[in-house]
């Protein structure tokens, strides 16, 4: 039979979520342990230092860190020393070409609002924009930077890639990011995560960013119109990664 440590590892580990999730019948497990051959006060006593065991022991799992492992910035780098970085329009792999654009003018608008640099968006119809994607697959990257950056008078480089994108049965979206300090060639920050809205985190996430963004307005409708609305669900997918550029607060 397992020892009350193990179960209770057992439990706290499911990340079921809230409180109500965590749960064990305790009568049962009690009376399976310590028998019912013992005084009832006995077995009240036990009871209730199980209880408390659960009680203390299982919690649920906050959202807070839910795009902790998806991403990296560098503690070394002030991105507001960047100054101007410019937001190349991400390439697309998927069968949806609107999504491009979408997300690009989706992650303008939210990175924008941290307040960090100042962005200059490129486009695919720009001749730049081809002009940078063949200096950056060259051999010769790295020398290229240089040449990018007095072109663009920025010293940072956002861009990346669409990987995947469905929006039936159920929107998914995945996507590769990254940032290049345009003055030494390192990488100051990169992002790969995919968001699924039948994924039940995502979608406390969802709750989450509604109640913030749409106070007065929020509604169980408006929840749904992001997982169904590709405009909307790119504004949500924008809010998580622009959240990632800001340095952890201590």
């Amino acid at each position: 039979m397992e020892c009350n440590r193990m179960r209770r590892q057992r439990f706290c580990h499911l990340h079921f979520g809230p409180l109500d999730s965590c749960r064990v019948d305790v009568p049962a497990f009690a009376g399976s342990c310590f028998g019912w051959g013992a005084s009832y006060a006995v077995r009240l006593c036990l009871l209730a230092i199980w209880t408390m065991i659960l009680l203390s022991g299982c919690h649920s799992t906050p959202d807070t860190g839910a795009m902790a492992d998806a991403y990296f910035l560098d503690p070394g780098k002030d991105l507001r020393a960047l100054g101007r970085v410019a937001l190349v329009e991400l390439s697309n792999l998927s069968n949806y070409p609107q999504i491009a654009p979408e997300l690009t003018n989706a992650l303008y608008l939210a990175t924008q609002k941290e307040q960090l640099f100042g962005l200059l968006v490129i486009h695919q119809d720009s001749p730049v924009w081809q002009d940078l994607q063949q200096r950056l697959d060259s051999s010769q990257a790295m020398r290229q930077l240089q040449t990018v950056r007095e072109t663009l008078q920025c010293n940072g480089l956002l861009l990346g890639t669409i990987t995947q994108y469905q929006p039936y049965p159920h929107m998914v979206l995945a996507a590769r990011l990254k940032l290049i300090d345009l003055t030494d060639g390192q990488l100051i920050w990169a992002l790969e995560q995919v968001w699924d809205s039948t994924d039940k985190s995502v979608q406390r996430r969802v709750e989450r960013y509604y109640r913030q963004q749409l106070r007065s307005e929020h509604t169980p409708l408006t929840e749904e119109l992001v997982v169904v609305s590709s405009l909307n669900f790119c504004k949500f997918v924008a809010y998580e990664v622009a959240a990632t550029l800001r340095p952890a607060r201590e």
